[in-house]
């Protein structure tokens, strides 16, 4: 969730899908967005050169109509410094970081935002505001949970990853929620049947690895149809998930080896050095979105490019629209 370095001089062809490296998949979906409407998107204090940069560009790319919420003469002041007309969006006075995600929070429950944007906040700050059990976004029974959405060079569909931002050694239960999270994403993305791969160190149950049994246990979850919506295969290692190659080596057959949709980590620790592993080393680009709640939250680091804010926006207003279909 930082500025991509510019990697794509040194990638050329990735010897598992063998065609040149690109970015396809944020493209597609900054294509399909154009036949839809703006999200109106609460943009909780964008007082950094990139959030508010990025809260522009989303806005004149037509993907949402914000709602700045923070220090209104900060806010002017930066807009004046950086070059960028802020002049036709709404504006609600926070004087600090917390009031500014309440009252964030509150334009979504009021109806009056249908999507949340994190600004130059930090990520604790916001989501406390959020997760609050009586004036938050939570819905009744369901897990909030966070999925990073990769474009990467080396691989040839849409890669998501989860969860590398909220839940910290999620148990069991909350995976159910996290993995049915990314698979209704998945579907919001145009992935009719995501494959999900349950990932650990190894590809048997082990029980000294709580991973595993994990794993074990949600396939069979899902062979009950307790989650829906995707294939799931696990426990497996990130090798066999992504690279047939591998799989066969290890003598692996599943519909999900080498060709996951969706990776389901262990623990955040794990999630979020993979992801900025495939960002940093892999040439990936990403973008982040929480699940599980009243609207989709748009969750970026604040070093976070304003192009990778564009993609994130992007998602937000194809799940809000698989959500709520424009009637007629």
């Amino acid at each position: 969730m930082s500025d991509l370095a510019p990697l794509a001089e040194s990638v050329v062809v990735d010897p598992l899908v063998g065609h040149p490296a690109d970015y396809h998949v944020f493209h597609e979906f900054l294509d399909r967005c154009k036949s839809l409407p703006a999200i109106t998107t609460a943009v909780v204090w964008p007082l950094s050169d990139v959030a508010l940069r990025g809260t522009v560009e989303a806005a004149t790319e037509g993907l949402i109509q914000p709602t700045l919420v923070g220090d209104e003469a900060e806010m002017k002041a930066l807009a004046a410094k950086i070059g960028v007309d802020i002049s036709s969006y709404a504006i609600v006075q926070a004087d600090t970081e917390r009031k500014a995600a309440e009252l964030g929070v509150a334009l979504c429950r009021s109806g009056n935002a249908q999507a949340m944007m994190k600004g130059s906040l930090h990520t604790d700050e916001l989501m406390k505001a959020a997760m609050k059990a009586e004036t938050g976004l939570r819905f009744s029974g369901r897990r909030i949970s966070h999925v990073f959405v990769m474009d990467t060079p080396a691989y040839d569909r849409t890669l998501l990853i989860t969860d590398a931002a909220i839940n910290i050694v999620p148990e069991l239960e909350d995976k159910v929620h996290i993995v049915q999270n990314a698979i209704d994403l998945a579907h919001a993305l145009g992935i009719p049947e995501p494959k999900v791969a349950l990932l650990s160190a190894v590809e048997t149950v082990n029980p000294k690895i709580k991973s595993t049994l994990d794993a074990a246990a949600l396939c069979k979850m899902a062979d009950r149809g307790q989650i829906t919506g995707g294939i799931l295969d696990g426990p497996l290692a990130f090798d066999t998930a992504v690279s047939l190659h591998a799989a066969e080596i290890k003598g692996l057959t599943s519909p999900v080896v080498g060709q996951a949709d969706i990776l389901c980590v262990p623990d955040l620790e794990s999630g979020n050095m993979l992801a900025k592993q495939l960002e940093y080393l892999g040439g990936a680009q990403l973008a982040g979105i929480v699940l599980g709640a009243r609207v989709p939250v748009i969750l970026t680091s604040r070093a976070d490019s304003a192009e990778t804010r564009l993609t994130s926006c992007a998602v937000a207003v194809l799940l809000h629209y698989a959500q709520h279909p424009i009637k007629g």
